[in-house]
């Protein structure tokens, strides 16, 4: 780079712009580039939990970079889920990520975060900003769901400067309050979809539980079955408690009666995930005598907010 000398200043001389990356496209060719074939869809995806009973501390990511086509851990272009396993020891977890979720699948236990000390259970649910790299502990054998969004930000090339809200903790006993008072409201009763989505006061326009993450905990009644919906999102459903007979139907494709044809089934298994590709129908099903209980983890929460979630159910109530 040459220098010219102005007095006794020296200015560096500009770089002259480069068109090298510049490319040019046909609309037609490029608008649309899953169609196109030029981007991979969300796969279809499920997790054992055999790894919960195995010995030892560890965590394992969930991940389906490969198939993305993207720089990985990563489960869907936004999300990373995790399982962590906890074997009379301790664990630390880290993320370069804006929102960190840990669901309890089994266990007691402590994590140490943001220089508080959160004890608990299974079906404890604790929610961490940017910053949240956290020590888990436990005294027996206990597991985790771990679900970050560190892969949109790894994509967007940034690192978060600032923590949008402060740890967060979910009981079960509270969540389980709320959701039996929805399921047994009137208007519940009826309903085609009985959950309750668990928020954070500081999103009172999205009301999800950070501002990228969105968070439910859903029960599907012995033998029922919630018609078909879809939504924007990636889905990391994990299946919280179930019985032989609980599964999803998954496709992009209805009948004229609004129900999914020649869909992928997806069978539920206690402490199992599985993924829900965005845009996609689905529908859940309880062919078991027991109630059961499924917790999606989205990226909604950034849908939300652009606008752009744009959640449809077939069919009425």
């Amino acid at each position: 780079m040459r220098s010219v000398e102005a007095g006794s200043l020296v200015i560096p001389a500009l770089h002259q712009a480069s068109s090298e990356q510049a490319r040019f496209f046909d609309y037609r060719s490029a608008a649309n580039p899953q169609q196109s074939g030029l981007i991979s869809p969300v796969p279809y995806r499920s997790f054992s939990p055999d790894f919960f009973d195995q010995s030892g501390c560890e965590v394992l990511p969930l991940d389906l970079s490969e198939e993305l086509g993207c720089t990985g851990p990563a489960t869907g272009p936004a999300l990373c889920a995790n399982f962590v396993r906890l074997d009379c020891g301790d664990q630390r977890t880290s993320a370069v990520a804006t929102s960190q979720l840990f669901f309890v699948t089994r266990g007691e236990g402590e994590t140490q975060a943001c220089g508080q000390t959160f004890q608990w259970s299974k079906g404890d649910l604790l929610v961490l900003p940017a910053g949240g790299d956290a020590i888990h502990t436990s005294h027996e054998k206990a597991g985790l769901y771990w679900v970050h969004d560190a892969p949109l930000l790894r994509y967007l090339g940034v690192e978060p400067t600032q923590a949008r809200f402060e740890p967060s903790f979910y009981s079960h006993r509270d969540s389980k309050r709320h959701l039996e008072a929805i399921a047994n409201s009137p208007t519940g009763a009826r309903a085609n979809r009985v959950s309750v989505l668990l928020g954070n006061s500081h999103f009172p326009q999205t009301r999800t539980i950070t501002h990228t993450l969105w968070a439910m905990l859903g029960i599907l009644p012995a033998g029922q079955s919630q018609r078909p919906h879809r939504h924007q999102s990636i889905a990391l459903d994990f299946a919280v408690d179930c019985q032989p007979g609980c599964y999803t139907m998954i496709g992009t494709k209805l009948d004229d009666n609004g129900m999914i044809i020649h869909g992928h089934r997806e069978d539920w298994v206690p402490g199992a995930a599985f993924v829900t590709p965005p845009g996609y129908w689905h529908s859940h099903h309880n062919e078991s005598g027991a109630d059961a209980y499924v917790l999606p983890i989205q990226d909604a929460g950034l849908h939300t907010y652009l606008r752009t979630l744009d959640i449809a159910f077939s069919g009425v109530n």
